[in-house]
């Protein structure tokens, strides 16, 4: 499909889903009833996705007039082992998205028709792989809730209007392969209540941009990595950027991360269904990555981004398990109690193959603080760890203006030097946000692969020069900042003067001249 096309299509999607939800947001809190919008959307993808492949094998085995939607639920029943096995699921027809919808109008028992639908989804999955992946799925729809409205009707009212909203948006079909437009709503509507939400949106949601730039850094020089991983995943949006950048096929081993807020982490997983990645292709796991890891098994990590809270508390040396940790021990220090910042820094580096990156967004602060940082970043300068650091520009992220930084980690370097990129103004203005372009990171990223002095973008500094100014990371401290004065001829200037001063003394002469006139009449 010509690019104009499918952003046409892009456009009447975003433009559709927004209708959606503002018309049946009403009194529920936007960023709420994005659960809701998303969870109808990840039921409706499973449905389809499930109908599809069946009706495609018994398509391609000769039996043309099949459709899976129509078969009786005790005809179906005989597949559901081998579908769990293959998909990691199973929807009896009657329960599929398309035929719920269809009586929803007319059944006086909606939100228990659906909680008994959800519930028997994630029930199929019980004790086989995919256990863990569809588990708790839909836990933030509650159909019973009074934020949908005060009495079942109100609530029934709410539900039909939802899924008939999700029903009608255009998500292309799968045989065109415009199977991402699942995707792409799902990041719209991110997008959307996290922009409208501020704060308490913006922490689970890093900018598709932003999301690019760090999935380029960590791919540069390959065309496949081994596994991908982010240890604060949020959504996910981080790891899928290497789906549609390398193709999920060259992510050889899947895609890895944790989240510690039930919430997103369920909506990480349903993300990962609705941009095509398979039950036994990701694995997220919920739980504090810093105090109880979940992949300990499963790294060393090829390729590493991540953009974690910022200046989060967490137990550090109130724990003294974490001083023997070996993802922490190295350094000979722990992160502050209060500034867990270089934790995620740490446990990055611990869990980074040999030859692999890391690209984490930081807290500017980190770069310069004293005390037990300065000592974390004395062990990882060090020890070479540290390939660049990147200063962003600010508001480039919802609900904080701050200025963030990139840090970029490798273990196999070519030369002991750290390159600094000043990239404060890499963006464009739109609204009340700063945006990075694809002008802009392709500029970022060249400086990146090229690793030379550029005039106050770009220096590469040697570990001792860091070293002398006291492992200082900011970027201001090495990059020197462009002189926007005006360029002034002191010559010129002069002869200005004196130009100013002839006058002068030419207008005191003539001033002198009136008032002895004056005088002289009286």
């Amino acid at each position: 499909m010509p690019d104009n096309c499918k952003e046409q299509e892009r456009a009447e999607l975003h433009r559709t889903i927004w209708s959606i939800a503002n018309d049946l947001r009403g009194s529920v809190d936007g960023w709420d009833f994005k659960q809701y919008v998303l969870g109808m959307l990840f039921y409706r993808y499973i449905s389809e996705n499930l109908t599809e492949y069946i009706n495609r094998g018994e398509h391609e085995a000769g039996n043309q007039d099949f459709d899976y939607a129509d078969l009786k639920d005790d005809e179906a029943e005989e597949a559901r082992v081998d579908l769990v096995h293959t998909k990691g699921f199973f929807i009896l027809p009657s329960e599929l998205f398309e035929n719920v919808r269809k009586k929803a109008s007319g059944d006086e028992n909606l939100n228990e028709t659906l909680e008994k639908v959800f519930r028997n989804i994630e029930g199929s999955a019980q004790g086989a792989l995919s256990e863990d992946d569809f588990k708790g799925l839909f836990d933030d729809i509650d159909v019973n809730s009074n934020k949908l409205g005060g009495t079942v009707v109100k609530r029934n009212e709410k539900l039909v209007k939802l899924m008939n909203g999700v029903g009608e948006m255009k998500l292309g079909n799968y045989q065109d392969n415009t199977i991402d437009a699942f995707g792409d709503a799902y990041e719209f509507l991110m997008g959307m209540y996290a922009s409208n939400a501020g704060r308490s949106g913006g922490e689970y949601y890093t900018p598709q941009e932003v999301s690019k730039l760090l999935t380029r850094i960590a791919l540069v020089g390959k065309t496949e990595v081994n596994k991908v991983y982010d240890p604060a995943c949020g959504s996910g949006s981080l790891l899928l950027n290497f789906a549609k950048i390398l193709g999920k096929e060259n992510v050889r081993q899947g895609f890895y991360g944790q989240e510690i807020n039930i919430t997103t982490y369920n909506l990480c997983r349903i993300n990962m269904f609705l941009h095509d990645i398979d039950y036994d292709k990701f694995d997220i796991a919920h739980g504090d990555t810093l105090t109880d890891p979940m992949h300990w098994d499963d790294e060393p990590f090829e390729a590493i981004v991540s953009n974690p809270p910022y200046s989060i508390k967490w137990e550090g040396a109130d724990n003294p398990l974490m001083i023997n940790d070996p993802r922490f021990s190295p350094a000979g220090v722990l992160a502050p109690k209060s500034k867990a910042d270089l934790a995620f820094i740490m446990h990055s580096l611990a869990w980074l193959a040999t030859s692999g990156t890391a690209a984490i967004v930081c807290f500017p602060g980190v770069m310069y603080r004293g005390g037990a940082e300065q000592k974390i970043r004395k062990y990882l300068i060090d020890n070479n760890y540290i390939d660049c650091v990147i200063q962003l520009p600010d508001n480039l992220f919802f609900g904080t203006s701050i200025a963030t930084c990139i840090m970029v980690l490798k273990k196999s370097k070519a030369d002991n030097s750290t390159l600094f990129v000043d990239a404060s103004k890499e963006c464009i203005k739109v609204t009340n946000n700063n945006k990075l372009t694809q002008k802009n990171i392709d500029s970022i990223i060249d400086a990146y692969t090229k690793r030379a002095d550029h005039d106050h973008f770009a220096v590469k500094v040697t570990n001792d020069d860091i070293a002398a100014q006291d492992y200082n990371l900011s970027v201001s401290t090495y990059v020197e900042q462009k002189d926007t004065r005006e360029i002034i001829d002191i010559a010129v200037l002069n002869a200005e003067i004196d130009e100013i001063v002839e006058r002068e003394q030419v207008l005191r002469d003539e001033i002198a001249k009136i008032i002895a006139e004056i005088e002289g009449v009286f």
